[in-house]
């Protein structure tokens, strides 16, 4: 990868010459402190994120066929078993995940608020994207407010690479950025890849959904020397697994650089709870590695792991971090905790794929991660199927376009620690209308590209 080393620190020493190579300021607080109490095994506190209580308005709207409810609607217990929720790993509700917050909460309030190159970047911080950047085995890690703000600081940083290397003006076709996106990759991608080809910065090619010879083809046949490939690990509306020793492959024989969404793996996937690069085995051969710090962490925020002239490009011209207000020091803090404790309570991961194989031999689905999708085709057939579900006492909520193509409505169900096999048990059997082999329309969808 030393072209792509090379444009970087010529993109950095352009910035310098400007002027324009931010950093940011540490502002110094207490650490604090690690979590004094983990648990063996599942306790009152985690079923709280997936037991939840609907608003009765809420779900009579939900349950009205028409616009209207009816008497048998009107007597719907309004407690559900959540299968809708990201919060994998159930954290958000951890004791220790609470106190850090609260502690942090006393002592700091929220913490300086403005962007971290102003003001925003504390001891806190650095401690989270120092454990973060160990975890994803990279050199160096930024926060970010969120996860969507992560992809889209990444693609405008890449874009910004083509424009101060031509000089200060546009730069030449043969001069900017080819990113090959996956045509099912994340909308926060998306709007970036979009952002940088309204600069003129880059050019957009979109290979079919983990189809490796169609962007093999793609690759040999485009003659932009700059070449990036940018995929989800773990494609959040189909549940399936980005191939990413194919891509690694492909990697070695293009030279091109490799960016991974892992929003849906942190700490949910590899051993250590790497995500699906530790997964597979391939850390050291992805050079950008994104996440999100909402889902496996249950917290909030996103992460770029990378190296550290990376990271510098990118807080000198990833707009969606440069003009963000830094995340709150309760919430970093909460951050901090829940990587601690995913740490010594393996049993959650575990317990996750468990459910994953559990869920697997009920319905005979090839089912390969926490989250699963069950296609029914049409808009009608995805509303009437979560009216049924509600029925029943379980939140599924129903995908529909735009979000997925015409004609593949589905409904979305993902699998937490908190579950039981108890929950799995009766929310197949509330399923089975529409599981595919009662369900013969099931697959028979076209996938398209969001881009």
């Amino acid at each position: 990868m030393a072209r792509w080393d090379a444009l970087v620190d010529a993109a950095l020493a352009s910035l310098a010459a400007r002027r324009l190579l931010f950093n940011t300021r540490l502002i110094s607080l207490t650490p604090p402190l690690a979590p004094s109490e983990t648990f063996a095994g599942p306790e009152p506190w985690d079923r709280d994120t997936v037991e939840v209580q609907i608003d009765r308005n809420s779900l009579q709207q939900w349950l009205a066929a028409n616009g209207v409810v009816s008497s048998q609607e009107d007597e719907v217990n309004g407690k559900l078993v959540l299968f809708s929720g990201n919060d994998y790993m159930c954290l958000s509700s951890h004791p220790a995940v609470r106190e850090a917050a609260v502690k942090a909460a006393q002592e700091y309030g929220m913490g300086p608020r403005g962007s971290s190159l102003i003001c925003g970047y504390t001891t806190y911080h650095k401690l989270v994207e120092e454990s973060l950047a160990e975890l994803q085995k990279k050199e160096d890690c930024l926060l970010c407010p969120t996860g969507f703000s992560a992809n889209t600081a990444v693609m405008t940083a890449l874009g910004s690479i083509s424009s101060l290397l031509s000089a200060g003006r546009k730069p030449a076709e043969d001069e900017r950025i080819a990113i090959f996106s996956d045509a099912l990759n994340h909308a926060s991608t998306i709007d970036g890849i979009r952002l940088v080809e309204r600069q003129q910065e880059a050019v957009a090619f979109v290979y079919r959904h983990r189809d490796m010879s169609h962007l093999d083809s793609l690759l040999s046949s485009c003659s932009l020397e700059r070449k990036v490939v940018v995929t989800d690990s773990i494609f959040s509306m189909d549940g399936d697994f980005a191939l990413l020793p194919e891509l690694v492959k492909l990697r070695r024989k293009y030279g091109f650089l490799l960016v991974v969404d892992d929003a849906h793996g942190t700490l949910v996937c590899g051993e250590n709870g790497g995500g699906v690069p530790e997964l597979f085995g391939c850390e050291n051969n992805i050079d950008i590695c994104l996440g999100s710090l909402s889902k496996g962490v249950g917290c909030q925020g996103g992460f770029i792991a990378c190296s550290t002239p990376w990271k510098r490009l990118i807080l000198s011209r990833g707009r969606s971090f440069i003009f963000s207000t830094s995340l709150p020091v309760p919430v970093v803090a909460s951050v901090n905790a829940a990587i601690y404790v995913s740490k010594k309570e393996i049993w959650r991961r575990s317990t996750i794929w468990e459910h994953v194989r559990y869920f697997a031999s009920l319905t005979k689905l090839e089912i390969t991660s926490p989250i699963i999708v069950i296609v029914v085709g049409s808009e009608e057939a995805a509303v009437s199927a979560h009216r049924h579900l509600l029925r029943s006492g379980f939140l599924v909520q129903p995908i529909r376009p735009p979000v997925v193509p015409p004609n593949s409505s589905r409904l979305r169900i993902t699998l937490s620690a908190a579950h039981s096999s108890d929950d799995i048990k009766r929310l197949v059997d509330a399923l089975t209308p529409w599981l595919p082999i009662n369900h013969a329309d099931q697959q028979s969808y076209a996938t398209t590209s969001r881009l």
